[in-house]
């Protein structure tokens, strides 16, 4: 399921981050990153996704 998240989240960041951690601070974060660059909010969603551990989603 990480897979599917890391390409939605390479095709679109926020989307990624959202199925990972919901309407939080992450996500926010990650749109603002998206909007002032596309690479910043890859490299974030990438990272939420593969730092969130599994029992925490």
């Amino acid at each position: 399921m990480d897979l599917i998240r890391i390409i939605l989240a390479v095709i679109l960041p926020p989307l990624g981050v959202f199925f990972q951690v919901g309407l939080g601070k992450h996500f926010w974060l990650n749109i603002l990153l998206t909007l002032l660059g596309y690479i910043p909010g890859i490299v974030h969603a990438v990272w939420i996704i593969a730092r969130t551990p599994e029992y925490s989603r």
